[in-house]
């Protein structure tokens, strides 16, 4: 049986009395067999990386960068997906690239992702967003919010915060946000034929437990978001509880209307299932090439009240260096960032035109990540970070470079130590994979120690051959 089929554990009795209730008894027939067929295997190209292409893929039409693949390779074994060059997403949540469509004439400065890890609709957010527009992107739960900073820093765009906070966290930050994205957690109706657990765990209590608990979630956020900003609200379900009701809840006892997502008949995805002709939509596994999912865009009717900005203590107080120094030569673009030394050990860059609102957030809420991480001060000596190696803005020639071959990019990956070449020239040394940077090696001669992050580091001992997942193609960067 595929590994992403549980036929073996039946969908709850409840669940199936539900679903022929909402959709009529040919429809829930139709959706009871597609959640036990094999999940599409998608993936999220990288847009920093336009000289890379999924191999035998199709493209998801919702998404410019979404594809297809015919069969799910083993992406762990991949250097290029550690590297950034694309991530492995469901497909139906790829549909936020419409959400974000439907609000781009708002210009937005500041977008919140509220409930984020493990990173997929985040990296989804950054990559739509113009630069210079700030997103902070958050998880309540902190060994989830550690997950969801590691592929922050592999997508690697400098203009974010990542954060551990719980919603009423960023209430203080009154009108702050122009869109606040809340994938709430749910009781994971759509992910039935992924994940063996979502079906055992489910139950029309929780349900009902979710669907308080998402109101909740809205409520505490609330604040935060301005008059006239949007709200992209989703989750993984199929019921009306967490779904339509929810969406009436937050326009009629918050304040917001619904705006209308422009897409194609052929897509597959369905409108309200109330019986209503609101604009909200479902993907249904039998309809659209994707898990279940549901989504609705919202924009702020209410007035958000002004009040004292109330701010945590921040006990990391941030310096500015003098002069460009040795860090800003390691970047691209070194003037239009400002170079900041927090905690007396770290080097943090965080472009000038959102270094307030990042101190604002820092002031706020805890963060785990911010800007770019450029260095530690280990006495006099400056140690470069991991997040600078994957980042858009590392400067061509800041570094020499080892290509490794996929054997050895595995190696570095399981943060073995490796014998370079002995052309490499001793000190810091970027290692690379196709041409893509994989991270920092300590190149003492005789051999190199692996500065790879421990915690990310490919566990098993396992090497299959080598995935083919991602060609490149000729590009002249400009």
């Amino acid at each position: 049986m595929n590994e992403d089929t549980h036929t073996d554990i039946p969908l709850p009795d409840a669940f199936v009395a539900q679903m022929t209730s909402l959709l009529g008894a040919e429809a829930a027939n139709h959706l009871l067999q597609a959640l036990n067929e094999t999940s599409p295997t998608s993936l999220r190209l990288n847009s920093a990386h336009p000289q890379c292409e999924a191999i035998s893929a199709h493209p998801v039409p919702w998404c410019r960068q979404g594809r297809y693949l015919p069969s799910r390779p083993a992406f762990t074994f991949d250097p290029l997906l550690h590297a950034g060059v694309y991530y492995v997403q469901e497909a139906a949540s790829m549909f936020v690239e419409q959400a974000y469509l439907a609000c781009q004439n708002s210009a937005p400065q500041r977008v919140l992702d509220l409930c984020a890890a493990p990173g997929g609709k985040s990296t989804l957010w950054r990559s739509l967003l113009p630069q210079g527009t700030l997103l902070v992107a958050n998880e309540p739960l902190t060994q989830r919010a550690h997950i969801l900073s590691e592929n922050m820093q592999k997508w690697g765009h400098p203009d974010v915060v990542v954060t551990n906070a719980y919603p009423n966290e960023f209430a203080s930050l009154r009108g702050f946000f122009d869109i606040i994205a809340a994938d709430v957690p749910c009781s994971g109706e759509g992910m039935f034929r992924k994940d063996p657990n979502a079906r055992t765990e489910w139950s029309l209590s929780a349900v009902d437990t979710c669907a308080t608990r998402q109101r909740q979630i809205i409520t505490d956020v609330w604040p935060a978001l301005r008059e006239g900003g949007f709200l992209v609200y989703s989750t993984c379900t199929f019921n009306t509880q967490e779904d339509e009701e929810n969406v009436n809840y937050i326009c009629s006892e918050l304040g917001a209307k619904l705006i209308s997502i422009p897409h194609l008949d052929t897509w597959g995805i369905s409108g309200s299932s109330d019986g209503s002709d609101a604009p909200v939509y479902h993907f249904y596994p039998h309809l659209c090439q994707g898990e279940g999912f549901f989504l609705a865009l919202m924009q702020k009717t209410a007035a958000t009240p002004t009040g004292k900005d109330k701010r945590k203590r921040n006990t990391k107080k941030s310096t500015t260096i003098g002069g460009i120094g040795k860090t800003a030569a390691w970047l691209r673009h070194s003037a239009d960032f400002k170079i900041s030394l927090v905690n007396k050990e770290e080097i943090h860059a965080y472009r000038h035109s959102l270094a307030d609102d990042i101190e604002r957030i820092t002031d706020t809420v805890r963060v785990l990540s911010a800007g770019i991480p450029l260095a530690t001060v280990k006495g006099n000596k400056l140690v470069p970070q991991h997040g600078l190696a994957l980042s858009n803005e590392l400067a061509k020639d800041a570094f020499p470079k080892a290509e490794l071959s996929y054997e050895e990019a595995i190696a570095y990956l399981r943060r073995d130590a490796l014998h370079l070449d002995i052309s490499v020239p001793r000190g810091y040394v970027l290692a690379c994979y196709d041409g893509f940077p994989l991270g920092f090696l300590n190149n003492l001669g005789n051999r190199a120690n692996n500065m790879y992050p421990a915690e990310w580091r490919i566990r098993t001992t396992h090497t299959p051959e080598r995935p083919q997942v991602i060609k490149i193609t000729d590009f002249i960067e400009e």
